[in-house]
């Protein structure tokens, strides 16, 4: 079924499907009314086979339940799940505009102004999710949806798991993510940490900027070898424009071993605060709320060379010293004036007494 077919449905007798949104590897996802609260939502669907599936679908009702306790502006709402005749759905907030990936597709490569805000936006709610103990594990920007403003909300934490539920031994049959956007240790089996959706936040940003991504194979099997195995391509040869200090960060957050990353998105969203030019600053900090939320976690202490001089004066300033000049020599003139009355008083004293000791 295609984006924007028109369907009708209705599924838990609440939530009257629209149109069809999009098609994923589990689930269909459709513009849909609540018709209880009156407001439209993205509804997803799991896919019949797999709702039949016990398992999978205790997988899903996990991703629902860790979904609902992420409230950041940066993160799609989960607002409710359910099951209809054997459908397994999960009630989202609908976010008008498009996902990162059809942008990148559509400009091929972008500028630092428009790439940095939207990755520190995503850095902002991955962050969030980090600090909650939740691993997002498929970070791609299929999963980032960008309003006409500019606005990134990250979605689908589908095989989102609670750190503490993760045993560093623990290996798995599976692999979790996307093959063009999963860690190396994700391409081994190996669970998942913050520095692995830190990792896929890397190559985001270096596909947005070179417009490459920095490993690609038509083969899995290769791609997951590239992933663990090579190096990548140092962005700036791609694109001259890249500072050489954002190209060492790419590749630091590219590296093989999770230690040799930074911890978290938030972390990362920090580091790249410093390449956030004043304009589009600006338009992070005077949107919305949801920009306000971003701006927080990775605004750095500005530098006194960034202060207004004329904001807190400096105790170097020409005027300061000036003013305390004047103040001075008017005290002096008038000390002098005092001392200059106080002479002829004095003279006539002393005239006075030696005159006396003058007479008989």
């Amino acid at each position: 079924m295609d984006r924007g077919t028109p369907v009708t449905s209705i599924l838990g007798n609440r939530y009257q499907l629209l149109q069809t949104l999009g098609t994923g590897g589990m689930a269909m996802v459709y513009r849909a009314r609540d018709l209880m609260l009156e407001r439209q939502v993205a509804v997803k669907v799991l896919r019949e086979d797999l709702s039949n599936d016990i398992a999978f679908r205790d997988r899903f009702h996990q991703e629902a339940k860790a979904a609902a306790n992420l409230t950041h502006p940066n993160i799609v709402t989960v607002h409710d799940f359910g099951l209809d005749r054997n459908r397994f759905f999960i009630v989202m907030e609908y976010v008008p505009g498009t996902d990162l990936k059809t942008m990148i597709r559509q400009r091929k490569r972008f500028s630092l102004a428009e790439a940095i805000p939207l990755i520190a936006q995503a850095c902002a709610g991955i962050g969030y999710a980090h600090r909650a103990g939740l691993v997002h594990c498929d970070v791609k920007p299929q999963n980032m949806l960008v309003t006409p403003d500019q606005r990134l909300k990250v979605t689908d934490f589908g095989i989102a798991r609670a750190l503490a539920s993760i045993h560093p031994d623990e290996q798995h049959d599976i692999v979790w993510g996307s093959p063009q956007y999963f860690s190396p240790e994700q391409a081994a089996g190996a669970p998942p940490s913050p520095a692995s959706d830190v990792y896929s936040l890397g190559v985001i940003l270096y596909e947005m900027l070179t417009g490459d991504l920095p490993f690609n194979s038509n083969d899995p099997t290769e791609l997951a070898r590239l992933h663990r195995e090579a190096t990548p391509l140092p962005p700036r040869r791609l694109n001259h424009e890249i500072p050489p200090a954002l190209e060492q960060i790419i590749l630091k957050v590219l590296s093989k071993e999770p230690s040799a990353r930074y911890r978290s998105a938030e972390q990362l969203g920090r580091i790249l605060a410093n390449f956030l030019t004043p304009a589009s600053s600006y338009s992070i900090t005077n949107s919305q709320p949801i920009a306000l939320e971003t701006a927080a976690p990775v605004t750095e202490p500005q530098s006194p060379v960034s202060r207004p001089i004329a904001s807190q004066p400096s105790s170097n300033s020409p005027s300061q010293p000036f003013s305390f000049d004047w103040i001075t020599i008017l005290l002096g003139l008038m000390a002098l004036i005092i001392a200059g009355g106080l002479i002829p008083f004095w003279l006539y004293v002393w005239l006075s007494i030696t005159s006396n000791r003058l007479l008989p």
